[in-house]
């Protein structure tokens, strides 16, 4: 965990004041709506479909117990109970009333959290693995980066304002967990052949009404200069977007426009101007926020305990072990991932009484940290594997322990028309019906790793266009369609799915789906063979043809 300084407390402090008295005057009508609106968005308050809504950075996905109980007591507060967590490493409270909300950031900044540049056109909430510092994959822990971009980002007075949002990830393990190439900044943590620590640099990735994979830009960039080079790009970025029009105004569309190359040129012309002023990250400034992340005092342990063994000897959890811890790079210890998918749930979503059980969890066996995931799951990254029966049987009676993760009930899915204005259909009633055909976990595990992504809108806040399967609510007519596409993914070999056919109407959607899955199962190859695997290499014909053909 980062230990935040009084700086940063005073920050937040100064915040809220602020506001609260934005508030008070827009209750009192001295604000206009159009007055206040770029007043709480700053602040990550947007106006919904019938409430306003308040997102809450979670910085890199870390939070510590205390953090998350405070989540909880907002919600329990001021909101209806529960939050639901997004796939950008932030939470968001769907029903707090604008009279409440300066109490509610107040509660929250007490303990280090806020919404602070959740949203508007600036540099939003910087994400990574939630697997960081536990993973015995990584070069470095990505977090102590993302946290030097969270210090240089947050009221950046030159990128306070962009053409558009701007969304940065980090990754420093093979395996990418993170969706770092459909950022606009995609930044893979590496060592080049000579052992020096630098960064992979892709710019112009993104989802929505036009998707992009980034494209590479920097193939190593050093350590060192990683601030200087971002701000080139923000510089570059800043300077030529488009601010005409706001479907054109992502950094996506000015990399496609004027290619990569050209682009990098650009980059490379303003670093040069920069590179070793004061944005250059001396080791001293390194060390420095590197020595505030403090570590868990792990215990010398060895793997696969006694405890443990004897457990894996009832069925029910041996599957939860199989499904939901994951290698720890400290002996004797695993990183556990918990489901936020139950059957018949909305995916994302943790009531109050979960947050503070999963608090007590991390208090009793966590080292007090937890993570959230891009997969919208929660994580518990530092357990020690003796810990793992008890923990177990605490998720159990919470509903916390459903042996889902990556399965095809493991949904991705926005809030869609439920509550979003933007939305064209509705999302989490179709993940839950999804999820219910496949409620069966022997079914789910024959068909192994599949992932459903869903977005109720074009502006994909469900990440559709890089599921396994991906599924958008489109409107015709007055009546909700969704169109499907095959073979995306979001990892290191990312790729956009390829649209299988015409929109099929809201009641076809959970039947076609299983189509498809039971088109996957009669082609693969072998089980072993993943569904994204057999549409790269079968193209998306037969299951175009078993899908259309049954309806």
């Amino acid at each position: 965990m980062y230990v935040y300084d009084e700086f940063d407390r005073t920050f937040l402090a100064e915040r809220v004041a602020e506001f609260r008295d934005q508030v008070e005057r827009r209750l009192a009508g001295a604000l206009t709506e159009d007055e206040f609106k770029p007043l709480r968005l700053m602040n990550g308050v947007y106006l919904q479909l019938h409430a306003y809504m308040l997102r809450v950075a979670i910085p890199y996905g870390t939070l510590s117990s205390d953090q998350l109980r405070r989540l909880a007591h907002v919600a329990r507060t001021y909101d209806r109970g529960y939050g639901h967590f997004t796939t950008r490493q932030n939470i968001q409270f769907n029903w707090i009333k604008l009279e409440d909300l300066p109490e509610a950031m107040a509660a929250l900044a007490e303990v280090g959290v806020h919404g602070i540049q959740t949203s508007g056109n600036c540099i939003r909430n910087v994400t990574t693995d939630q697997w960081a510092g536990a993973t015995p994959e990584e070069v470095d822990d990505p977090r102590l980066w993302a946290e030097i971009l969270r210090q240089y980002s947050t009221a950046h007075p030159e990128f306070s304002y962009l053409p558009r949002k701007f969304k940065i990830a980090i990754t420093a393990a093979d395996h990418d967990r993170a969706a770092t190439k459909v950022h606009d900044i995609g930044l893979r943590l590496h060592r080049n052949a000579e052992g020096t620590l630098g960064f992979e640099v892709l710019v112009g990735g993104g989802l929505g009404r036009t998707p992009f994979i980034g494209k590479l830009v920097k193939p190593f960039l050093p350590a060192e200069h990683l601030l200087s080079y971002v701000e080139a790009i923000m510089r570059v970025y800043n300077r030529f977007g488009r601010r005409d029009n706001i479907y054109k105004a992502r950094i996506k569309i000015l990399v496609h426009e004027i290619g990569a190359e050209a682009f990098a040129a650009e980059v490379e012309k303003e670093w040069e101007a920069i590179r070793e002023g004061v944005l250059h990250l001396d080791s001293d400034v390194v060390a420095d926020i590197r020595s505030r992340f403090v570590y868990p005092a792990f215990e010398t342990l060895a793997d696969n305990p006694p405890e443990l063994a004897a457990a894996l000897e009832n069925p029910a959890f041996a599957t939860w072990h199989r499904n939901s811890v994951h290698p720890h790079k400290v002996p004797g210890h695993a990183i556990v991932t918990i489901s936020l998918k139950p059957v018949g749930a909305p995916p994302g979503d943790a009531t109050a009484d979960q947050m503070d059980e999963i608090a007590a969890l991390a208090d009793a066996y966590g080292f007090r940290e937890i993570r959230v995931g891009h997969e919208q799951n929660l994580c518990l990254p530092n357990v020690a594997q003796k810990d793992l029966p008890a923990l177990w049987q605490r998720l159990e009676a919470a509903g916390l322990a459903t042996p889902n993760v990556n399965l095809v009930n493991d949904i991705i899915a926005c809030p869609g028309l439920d509550y979003c204005s933007l939305a064209n259909a509705r999302a989490i009633p179709v993940a839950q019906e999804i999820a219910r055909r496949f409620a069966d976990l022997d079914r789910a595990r024959g068909v192994g790793r599949l992932h459903i992504n869903i977005s109720g809108c074009i502006n994909a806040c469900g990440h559709h266009h890089v599921g396994h399967i991906g599924i958008l609510g489109v409107e015709k007519n007055g009546q909700e369609f969704y169109q499907i596409t095959v073979g995306g993914r979001a990892d290191e070999h990312a790729q956009l799915g390829t649209l299988l056919g015409p929109a099929v109407p809201y009641e076809q959607v959970p039947e076609l789906i299983e189509d498809i899955v039971d088109a996957y199962l009669e082609l693969r190859q072998s089980p072993k063979e993943l569904f994204v695997d057999t549409v790269a290499r079968l193209g998306i014909d037969p299951f175009k043809e078993r899908v259309y053909a049954a309806h």
